[in-house]
């Protein structure tokens, strides 16, 4: 199965990982968080070859990720914004830079520090319930079916549905 076709499970981190799931892509979404806009500096900063950078772009934009727009000051040199889609990947982006930076710095610490600019701290990510603002984690949270999950769906939740 390809990753464009895994976005048909009956499952959000599938839908999710179609959009959003390869290495280039979340590298291109994070550029854009560090405020690169331009075709060129995407190249540059990625590390990705010219080909694979336009192709990501314009998935990123087909799925809504990105908005390609005309800079005002140079017409017919487009720059890639996120969009409101887009920016809602900040979490995600702090989630696995914190992760990152527990299990794989090398004893070096972070690379690079994420400032929250309200307080001036780091910005280390903490997951909460919404409802009681409990800290979540692998032990105490489980998976059900919800409301978008089909009557007939597979059993995934370890046997149960």
């Amino acid at each position: 199965m390809k990753l464009e076709e895994i976005g048909g499970q009956p499952c959000s981190v599938a839908r999710a990982l179609s959009v959003i799931g390869d290495g280039w892509s979340l590298m291109l979404i994070r550029d854009a968080f560090y405020g690169r806009t331009r075709f060129s500096e995407f190249v540059a900063h990625s590390g990705a070859q010219k080909t694979v950078v336009s192709d990501r772009l314009k998935r990123l934009v087909a799925d809504g990720v990105f908005a390609r727009v005309e800079h005002p000051d140079h017409p017919g040199r487009p720059e890639y914004r996120l969009t409101t889609m887009g920016e809602d990947l900040a979490h995600v982006l702090l989630a696995l830079s914190a992760w990152g930076d527990r299990w794989l710095d090398k004893g070096e610490g972070a690379p690079i520090r994420i400032v929250h600019r309200a307080c001036g701290h780091d910005a280390g990510p903490r997951i909460v319930c919404g409802h009681c603002g409990g800290e979540l984690d692998a032990g105490n949270l489980r998976a059900e079916a919800g409301p978008g999950f089909p009557v007939d769906g597979p059993a995934i939740f370890g046997g149960h549905r």
